[in-house]
């Protein structure tokens, strides 16, 4: 698929200095920060642009991108139609990744403690107490599992990792799914313990003796935090992995259709990761502000273009071709406030230069 879009965009991943401005802004997922970061440093380097990334949550990335306030959102649900209508977006995937719970436990090493969904459901709705209660010693008969309180650490802003957890939560608890259902914010039990940001969570999980949380795994690594093992919807026990990531997104529409709206939690496959989920980037549909849109629009597909090698190296998933194939299509929508194609424009005024 690259062959195809890649002379015709072509362009966009030269150092032409009459084309970049000098600043690209962007706001939103705490869990896609470590791409963006990667994208924005070879960027600035191949360009002499700087992208300035806040990593400030889904939720709020998408308010900045609804009040114009940046040039790209960035979020790790994918918005729903209507609100995209409403405020004139797209929303485009940038890469795959995955949620591991992670725990705060003495003697207990990555990789080690296994879980249902149904226990993690019950952890987090509060229901199980302590960590050798009976439903988790059942489920791990070779670990020495202390008498220790179970300390739940949640997000405590609107977070996209959290709408995932929470959409994985619903489909193997029923009580979940009608008692909080899958929301980028929770209405969570009292005495849990809240962090701001995927980088909060990790730091506030790394330093509560009994802790249990959730985060991205590049963060898993990043902090050397003990990830737990899950039981998928085979019914097999496996570990977050970039293995097991691809292998949820090899049963899902992403890989034999090509689409990108639904979510990857729970998805068949004996190597799959119960709770893997794509993260986007949002933009303008009709650019109230052309220079903003362009300068945003020129970063993301440089990035498509070169950037599948620092989207593995921060252990994310690069997308199918049918995907990228597809988020191609829908970057053809957009178009300047006159109506006119930006994606058109763009390749107009780069010919002329050139000339």
């Amino acid at each position: 698929m690259k062959i195809l879009y890649t002379a015709l965009f072509l362009w966009l991943a030269l150092p032409a200095p009459w084309a970049f401005a000098q600043t690209v802004t962007g706001a939103g997922s705490s869990a896609a920060a470590p791409i963006y970061r990667s994208w924005a440093k070879a960027y600035s380097q191949a360009t002499g642009t700087t992208v300035a990334y806040e990593p400030i949550g889904s939720s709020a990335g998408m308010k900045k991108i609804q009040q114009q306030a940046v040039g790209f959102g960035a979020t790790d649900v994918y918005p729903p139609e209507k609100e995209l209508i409403e405020h004139r977006l797209i929303a485009l995937p940038v890469a795959i990744t995955g949620i591991s719970p992670v725990v705060n436990l003495p003697k207990v090493k990555s990789g080690q403690l296994r879980l249902t969904g149904d226990v993690l459901s019950r952890i987090f709705m509060g229901e199980v107490r302590q960590w050798n209660a009976p439903e988790i010693t059942a489920l791990n008969p070779d670990l020495n599992l202390p008498d220790l309180p179970i300390r739940v650490a949640v997000r405590s802003d609107g977070s996209g990792t959290t709408y995932n957890f929470a959409d994985y939560l619903s489909k193997v608890s029923p009580r979940w799914k009608t008692t909080y259902g899958a929301k980028n914010t929770i209405a969570w039990p009292e005495g849990v313990l809240p962090f701001k940001g995927s980088e909060g969570m990790a730091k506030g999980v790394q330093a509560t003796p009994g802790a249990i949380g959730y985060v991205d795994f590049g963060y898993v690594g990043e902090y050397a935090l003990t990830a737990v093992q899950l039981k998928n919807a085979e019914g097999a026990f496996v570990k977050p992995s970039i293995d097991a990531f691809r292998a949820a997104l090899a049963h899902s529409e992403w890989a034999s259709a090509g689409t990108f709206h639904t979510t990857l939690t729970e998805r068949p496959g004996k190597a799959a990761w119960p709770i893997t989920m794509g993260t986007f980037v949002v933009l303008p549909k009709v650019a109230p502000d052309t220079e903003q849109t362009t300068q945003a629009l020129r970063f993301i597909i440089w990035a498509y273009l070169n950037g599948d090698t620092l989207v593995q190296d921060n252990n994310f998933v690069r997308l199918p071709d049918r995907v990228q194939a597809s988020a191609f299509r829908v970057i053809t929508s957009v178009r300047d406030k006159s109506g006119m194609p930006l994606g058109m424009g763009l390749i107009s005024s780069a010919n002329g230069a050139a000339k």
